[in-house]
């Protein structure tokens, strides 16, 4: 990742022998292979640029994409409220362009397993190139082609990541696949799919703890004596609703009147 004076961001992979093309200048990447993170290098039009190894929240924005990709102030949140842990076993559904498959993978570890299945081929084969050129061999990961409601096979799964337009089709193969007690979560931009989720979960009756939330992202400008939010903030970009699963025989769930 490089940084201009103005902290603009440019994401460029390393290759031996081509040099990165920033703003009409080049840089050798002689110049940048062995230096040490937060080194400045200039371009042959004498234009300075920090380099870093992106980060995820830098990573994400500047992925190549055809789907609407989960913004990290989502990410994060996703992460908690599924409570994700090394070692875990999670289905994904909808992967996009694979930024939230980078971080599950992150978040489980090598030890974790993940599951992931996509309707669009083009979406899936996309997500798999950007996991291996950002991210790294992934044993642990497989992606499936297919509908999750139709077709989804796993049992005793920890968590169910949804990034579907119409998750409430899934809710009972995501009881069927998870553990006791564990967590199915769904991503969803409007209130009327959320308003259809949870009514849904509710009579479907298998699941507790039912939330949702969004989260609002503003970001601060701190110049000289200005101190004030930035004029652009990150607003509602999605909804998240996490459930827990029930036990298979329980039937006595304690209800509010």
């Amino acid at each position: 990742m490089f940084l201009d004076r103005k902290e603009r961001e440019y994401l460029a992979r390393l290759e031996p022998g081509r040099p990165i093309s920033i703003r009409g200048g080049k840089i050798a990447v002689a110049d940048i292979v062995g230096r040490e993170e937060g080194t400045a290098v200039r371009s042959s039009f004498n234009e300075p640029f920090l380099v870093f190894r992106p980060s995820l929240p830098q990573l994400i924005p500047n992925l190549p994409r055809s789907a609407q990709v989960i913004y990290p102030k989502d990410i994060g949140p996703i992460l908690i409220w599924a409570d994700l842990f090394p070692g875990a076993r999670v289905v994904e559904a909808g992967v996009g362009v694979g930024a939230l498959s980078m971080a599950l993978l992150r978040a489980i570890g090598d030890d974790g397993q993940l599951i992931s299945y996509e309707i669009r081929e083009d979406f899936a084969e996309l997500a798999q190139k950007s996991v291996a050129r950002y991210f790294g061999p992934t044993p642990n990961w497989t992606v499936k082609i297919g509908d999750v409601a139709a077709e989804l096979a796993e049992t005793g799964v920890d968590r169910v990541v949804l990034d579907l337009p119409e998750p409430w089709q899934v809710i009972d193969a995501a009881w069927k696949a998870l553990r006791p007690g564990g967590i199915l979560l769904c991503y969803l931009p409007t209130v009327l799919q959320i308003k259809t989720l949870v009514d849904a979960l509710r009579d479907y009756n298998r699941f507790a703890c039912i939330e949702t939330s969004e989260s609002l992202m503003r970001f601060w400008h701190f110049k000289g004596m200005s101190a004030r939010p930035q004029h652009r903030m990150v607003a509602h970009t999605g909804f998240i609703t996490s459930a827990r699963r029930l036990a298979d025989d329980q039937k006595d769930i304690p209800r509010a009147p």
